[in-house]
């Protein structure tokens, strides 16, 4: 192009190019404001503006292509140590031909930002005495600039120094704001997500709430947490997909760790940071995930939930659109995972402390039942009989083993008694033995009572339950009257019995026991079979080893015993003193049916304690106790029965010196001992009692 020189600028002249530079936005507008000017004057085709940044070692290149497109670019090797780095040193300007540019600065000319010119010159810009870039002014014309032309130049480089200098101040300040903003936001997203987080304790809420508060913030489409649970290998994932974002689908499920991204991040305890494509290979989750959104590519952000030293679980995040993850998010996310990793502990140690509790509830709701049931029934098992001794004989060949054990009996023969025989009798006996009765539970709870349930399992689940399966680990599990259980949960407990595991209700999480299970029932679970009112397979696994309780009619001569035990341990615990019990009294008690077994016998003796008064069991029995004058057993008819451990000798004087000797009638000593006065008379004089010695 030809060049026509330009004309003095004037005051009014120099206003208007000052005006035009210092009114551009940013640098590169700077420097294309500059070449429409220096062409509009003749001096140069193209200007550029270098800044240097002197904390990096940069330099930033503005300026504009040949067909008006902006150019920005900057670096620390070629440009950083190009032209501009002379005249930091040498603070005088710079000019060259094409040829010289290229033989001092080659990496440069390879560049496109500098094609073939003719000449090329740069001047300093400086503000305040330090130069802090320079003005580049590129010719396609060889000729150097007149001394003239050189020193309109140099107003040029100074207006344009002092936009510069404008432009990065308002910059600077701007981008200061923005950080300002951007950490004021951030702030605001960590304290909105910390509140939410820290104050839930159960972490299907807390991750609810972390969810909700990241999609918010961020937009992310698929949010979970995932944890190791107390099953070897597999870790639990607590999910919220926004698939619909009006309505989040909320998802718990437990997986293989192996395989997976999570198992990457545990062990690296570092951030992932992938994308994921439908040809790759995948876990299930991650396959999951790609079905849920589309087989769309997602890009997958898995951050370690760190609490001090340990690595608690994962926070991963798949959005579909991979803008989300910019390294500002990132950093402020690795802030959130911090808050969720306390919450996530909080949570956990709040778990654990509630599951302690409710164990420790239940072993004391348990302790206080087999408490209870011991007092009201014999501390021992008492009985002398061919048939008792052949159930203890049984009691203790099975005892030692794990076989499951079916006892069986009318009701008040003592099934409990001989279950808790068999859990002290075995290896298990370090711990309690657990107890629940099937009649006695309502249908509708009996499986929750089992099985125990998780939080919201069902209406009125405010809180997780441990079952008595899940509390009787490593113990005995007794089931009273197993045949009044519900046929459609004898499922599942064929499957605990099978597999030795069960899931609480509102769970898929499962849960391994070690149980040994005792059964009881005073129902014919043969015939209920043949009913098909009990299923068949259970009670072949139930049946392994039955025990066939005898009712007390069929061992009458254990009655005098446990009528004395029973005596003594009522008026004991009733602060009564009762020292004799009469022979007519056993005769009448044996020869009676006992329908209701050894608890009816129980209840028949407490009356008979209630209303006695003195140290002679009186018997009162009720109107509903028949008896049976077909019955073969009687006590003989000298039996005494010494309460406190007296020989009968002792018993004898004893009793005749608080009748003062009288031995007949209805307060002599024979009443009291209940045998004839014959029969006293005659034991007196074997035993060498004179009225002496009563005296």
């Amino acid at each position: 192009m030809s060049y026509t020189p330009m004309s003095d600028l004037g005051q009014q002249g120099l206003f208007d190019i000052t005006r035009t530079l210092l009114q551009q936005a940013d640098l590169c507008a700077l420097s294309e404001a500059l070449t429409r000017l220096v062409r509009q004057a003749g001096l140069a085709d193209q200007a550029n503006i270098l800044l240097w940044q002197s904390h990096h070692q940069r330099a930033s290149f503005y300026g504009t292509d040949g067909k008006g497109s902006q150019l920005e670019y900057e670096d620390e090797t070629a440009l950083a140590n190009g032209p501009l780095r002379r005249i930091l040193s040498r603070p005088e300007a710079l000019h060259c031909q094409y040829d010289e540019f290229k033989d001092t600065w080659p990496q440069l000319a390879q560049m496109p930002l500098y094609r073939a010119f003719g000449h090329y010159g740069l001047l300093p810009l400086a503000a305040e005495g330090h130069i802090f870039g320079g003005c580049e002014f590129i010719r396609q014309n060889p000729e150097n600039w007149s001394e003239k032309e050189f020193a309109r130049l140099q107003i040029f480089t100074q207006v344009a120094g002092v936009a510069a200098e404008q432009i990065q101040h308002r910059l600077t300040s701007s981008y200061e704001y923005q950080i300002l903003c951007r950490e004021r936001d951030d702030f605001r997203i960590l304290v909105a997500i910390t509140n939410a987080v820290l104050s839930k304790l159960h972490l299907d809420e807390l991750v609810s709430e972390a969810a909700k508060e990241i999609h918010h913030y961020f937009n992310i489409d698929s949010i979970s947490v995932v944890l190791r649970n107390s099953r070897k290998g597999k870790v639990s994932i607590w999910s919220a997909h926004y698939v619909d974002k009006a309505a989040p689908v909320h998802d718990q499920s437990e997986v293989d760790e192996a395989g997976t991204l999570s198992e990457r991040v545990f062990k690296s305890r570092e951030m992932l940071l992938v994308n994921l494509n439908q040809r790759d290979e995948h876990a299930p989750y991650e396959r999951m995930l790609f079905e849920m959104w589309g087989n769309q590519i997602q890009t997958l952000c898995l951050l370690p939930l760190m609490f001090g030293q340990n690595i608690v679980g994962v926070l991963k995040l798949a959005q579909c659109e991979e803008k989300v993850f910019t390294a500002s998010n990132i950093k402020l996310l690795r802030q959130i995972a911090e808050r969720i990793a306390i919450a996530v502990d909080n949570a956990l140690a709040y778990q654990e402390i509630h599951r302690l509790k409710e164990k420790l509830v239940d072993e004391n709701l348990a302790l206080t039942e087999q408490i209870n049931n011991v007092s009201s029934e014999f501390g021992e098992i008492i009985g002398r009989s061919d048939v008792m001794s052949s159930v203890m004989k049984q009691v203790e060949m099975v005892a030692q083993s794990d076989s499951t054990v079916l006892i069986l009996g009318e009701t008040g023969t003592g099934k409990e008694l001989i279950a808790r025989a068999i859990h002290n009798l075995s290896g298990r006996n370090n711990r309690r033995m657990v107890k629940i009765n099937c009649a006695a539970m309502p249908a509708g709870l009996l499986e929750s009572d089992l099985f125990g349930h998780e939080r919201g399992a069902f209406t009125g689940a405010s809180t997780q339950r441990i079952g008595r399966f899940e509390l009787a680990d490593k113990s005995s599990l007794f089931l009273d009257e197993v045949g009044d259980m519900p046929l459609e949960l004898q499922p599942k407990l064929l499957r605990v019995l099978q597999e030795k595991e069960f899931e609480r209700l509102g769970s898929n999480k499962i849960i391994n026991a070690d149980v040994r299970l005792i059964a009881a029932t005073n129902r014919d679970l043969k015939q209920m079979v043949a009913d098909r009112e009990f299923r068949s397979d259970l009670y072949y696994r139930l049946n392994v080893f039955p025990i066939q309780l005898p009712p007390l009619r069929e061992r009458r001569e254990d009655i005098p015993l446990l009528v004395k035990a029973f005596t003594f341990k009522i008026a004991r615990r009733m602060g009564r003193s009762i020292d004799s019990i009469p022979a007519e009294t056993l005769r009448t008690l044996s020869r009676m049916d006992w329908p209701g077994n050894v608890r009816e016998l129980e209840n028949v003796i407490e009356r008979a304690v209630l209303l006695t008064h003195g140290s002679v069991l009186q018997l009162s029995l009720p109107e509903q106790v028949t008896r049976n004058d077909r019955a073969s057993f009687e006590p003989p008819e000298d039996t005494d029965i010494p309460l406190q451990g007296e020989d009968e000798s002792q018993q004898i004087l004893r009793v005749l010196k608080e009748t003062n000797g009288v031995v007949a009638g209805p307060r002599g000593a024979a009443q009291r001992l209940g045998i004839k006065r014959t029969t006293l008379l005659s034991r007196m004089k074997r035993l060498g009692i004179t009225k002496e010695m009563i005296e």
